[in-house]
């Protein structure tokens, strides 16, 4: 978190007839607005993502023929910051979002305060009425400065025009170091229209933010002896060493220490999935390989991670003979939710290359621990409990099949983002990812409406840094799509070739999910009826004709609604449709391409860890607990059916499990699982 700046970044209004005196009036004069135009240019910024308004219309002004980045007109403010975080999860640079005050500037929070939750470096200007009239409930004021902070890096108001390119340089500088995540910049339209002297490059005044890069000796050292006394290790990355970009180095320590991997949802990829050693996902939805060599490790060594809840589920019990080494950017990480026994404040990257040749002068002199036990045990459970599904009993797709088929046929170089819900699950689990920064994915917030606007955001990126040549797919479902599905106009307005898959179950399926697990089958509210119903003929004679049966319709209608837009619809509801869709939408160059794919309803994402329950109590499939002997935990009662349990496809009759209270043995956030 950045200190707070210099007393003018946040200055009270001047006192009436007070005179400003210019700190530089030897800069070329222009305006606030063409400063704060000028200042993205200076700082390299090559694509800008937002929405103009009353209140930013200066700077909007500023923008011209010849400007030299890109702007990509967004369609609501909340999709230009989604796209500003997939710019910059897809090339590593700052995304920039610019947008107008009052609900705009609301509107966008949600990106905001997703940025910060992954960690996500980003600037975003908002306009702001001029600061005579601030406090006076003018047209479209809101106290943006205030509503932000709580949810950003830090946030930053402008009312003086020669502080722009000051505030701009630290904004960028802020976002993108240390722990990176989202600045706000609130831009009163009085220091936008003001005169000021600019000049590059400006001082950046940020007293007390310094962050640390390299870690102390001492610390490797203490790292080191306890790598050299492990005999269950394990390396738990997260995000945080995907923006550090060290996947060359968790590579590097894996095969120096022999330890396995297992990458948090916001770390996939960071190295290959087919590698040997890499066991996949933790957590709720995590494999029964990478929760249970986390469960019984005697040495947890996380690495740019912070212990979500998602990840740890009841933390009293979660890898409890697990020493900790905790390397991380964040001061503020350490020890916040599972005390360190070594921490190590630190850039990732900077950290792994100064302990791994301590590591290997320690093996050099005392040798290597022997860890055949320990692989022979996790061996065991990656042959015992593979990633599976069942088949469905209506006829429909898998949407398991579906995503293991996308992937199999996609170029190895494509950049995979998706919505939040069951697919999200999916996608993370049967995607080969086997690049860094290829997937993009709302975690710590579980942002629905994410999937669409991210993925404009990385195609804009592929195209910039890649010249094109990463495709982007994104997975998404039925319900998390249509939040900001009217983005479909900004794919095409800029010709972008992005693929749509829709997961299309016709619910919202993760609540659903819950709600068959721990609500008796009661599915208040989940049914969307977008996917499950034969489409009918719209009538001709609108204004003669009776109204239609609203229960004979999908609404909305995927393929016409991409078509509306200008993209290509398909629709698949077999195998060999969805095979030919694939094909299609792969093909295509040149315009956004949807695939409607019809799945499943009642498929379940298993794995699964009860919120609030014990990671021993993982259940691979209902009934079955492999860290509990295979055995139900006993904590709470399943009441309900699993349509998932009753047809099983490699077991006989439905075994029912038991589960936690979903009233009080869940966290208060679990009742959204992932919303």
């Amino acid at each position: 978190m950045a200190l707070p700046t210099p007393l003018q970044a946040f200055s009270a209004l001047p006192k009436e007839g007070a005179q400003h005196e210019k700190q530089n009036v030897s800069g070329e004069q222009m305006t606030g607005a063409q400063a704060l135009v000028r200042s993205l240019e200076d700082l390299g910024v090559t694509d800008v993502f937002g929405i103009p308004g009353g209140a930013i219309l200066p700077v909007y002004d500023a923008i011209k023929d010849d400007t030299k980045f890109r702007f990509v007109l967004t369609r609501h403010e909340q999709a230009a910051g989604h796209a500003a975080e997939g710019y910059a999860v897809s090339t590593g640079k700052v995304g920039v979002a610019i947008v107008t005050s009052g609900p705009g500037a609301t509107n966008i929070v949600t990106a905001i305060a997703d940025a910060q939750m992954d960690s996500i470096p980003m600037v975003v200007v908002t306009g702001q009425v001029g600061a005579g009239a601030i406090g006076t409930d003018a047209f479209q004021e809101a106290d943006t400065l205030g509503i932000t902070y709580p949810v950003a890096k830090h946030s930053f108001l402008i009312t003086d025009a020669q502080d722009v390119p000051r505030v701009m340089a630290e904004a960028y500088y802020i976002a993108g170091s240390g722990r990176p995540g989202p600045v706000v910049v609130d831009f009163t339209k009085s220091a936008q229209n003001s005169p000021m002297y600019y000049s590059w490059p400006p001082e950046k005044i940020l007293p007390g933010y310094n962050p640390v890069e390299k870690a102390h000796g001492r610390v490797l050292t203490e790292a080191t002896e306890l790598f050299q006394t492990s005999h269950r290790p394990v390396l738990y990355v997260g995000g945080g060493a995907q923006r550090a970009d060290a996947g060359k180095q968790v590579e590097r320590l894996a095969r120096l220490t022999n330890a396995p991997i297992v990458t948090t949802l916001t770390a996939r990829g960071i190295v290959p999935e087919s590698d040997p050693q890499v066991l996949g996902m933790p957590g709720m939805h995590g494999t029964v390989p990478a929760v249970g060599a986390i469960q019984q490790s005697d040495l947890l060594v996380a690495i740019g991670t912070r212990f979500s809840d998602r990840v740890t589920g009841r933390l009293d019990s979660f890898a409890p003979t697990a020493k900790v080494i905790h390397i991380d950017i964040d001061p503020a990480e350490i020890s916040k939710n599972r005390k360190a026994d070594v921490p190590i404040v630190g850039d990732v990257a900077k950290v792994l290359d100064d302990l791994i040749p301590k590591i290997e002068a320690a093996q050099a002199e005392n040798g290597k621990p022997d860890l055949h036990a320990w692989w022979d045990q996790i061996n065991d459970w990656v042959k015992k409990y593979p990633l599976s599904y069942d088949e469905p009993t209506d006829g429909s797709l898998a949407p398991q099949w579906v995503i293991q088929e996308l992937s199999k046929q996609a170029d190895p170089q494509t950049i995979w983002v998706a919505g939040v819900g069951q697919h999200q699950m999916w996608a993370s689990q049967y995607i080969d990812f086997e690049n860094p920064h290829s997937w993009i994915s709302s975690g710590g917030a579980g942002t629905m409406g994410f999937g669409l606007p991210a993925a404009i955001g990385a195609q804009v990126g592929s195209e910039r840094s890649f010249g094109g040549k990463k495709p982007v797919w994104l997975i998404d479902g039925d319900g998390s799509f249509q939040m900001t599905s009217q983005e479909l106009a900004t794919a095409f307005q800029e010709s972008m070739p992005l693929k749509i898959a829709i997961i299309n179950n016709s619910v919202y399926g993760m609540v659903r999910q819950w709600q068959t697990l721990f609500y008796k089958n009661h599915y208040s509210q989940t049914s969307l009826h977008d996917g499950e119903l034969s489409v009918g003929s719209l009538p001709t004679e609108v204004d003669t004709a009776p109204i239609p049966d609203k229960q004979n319709y999908d609404v909305p209608d995927f393929v016409i609604l991409a078509q509306a837009y200008g993209c290509i619809g398909l629709r698949a509801t077999t195998t060999k449709e969805a095979l030919e869709a694939i094909k299609i939408a792969n093909s295509v160059t040149d315009r956004p391409v949807l695939i409607d794919f019809r799945v499943w309803k009642d498929a379940m994402v298993f794995p699964m860890i009860p919120a609030g329950s014990s990671n021993d109590s993982i259940i691979y499939k209902p009934g079955v607990e492999p860290l509990n002997g295979g055995e139900p935990s006993g904590v709470g009662t399943f009441s309900g059916t699993s349509p998932q349990a009753a047809t099983p496809a490699d077991a006989g009759s439905a075994t029912a499990g038991t589960w936690p209270d979903a009233t009080t043995g869940a966290s208060d956030s679990a009742a959204q699982e992932e919303k």
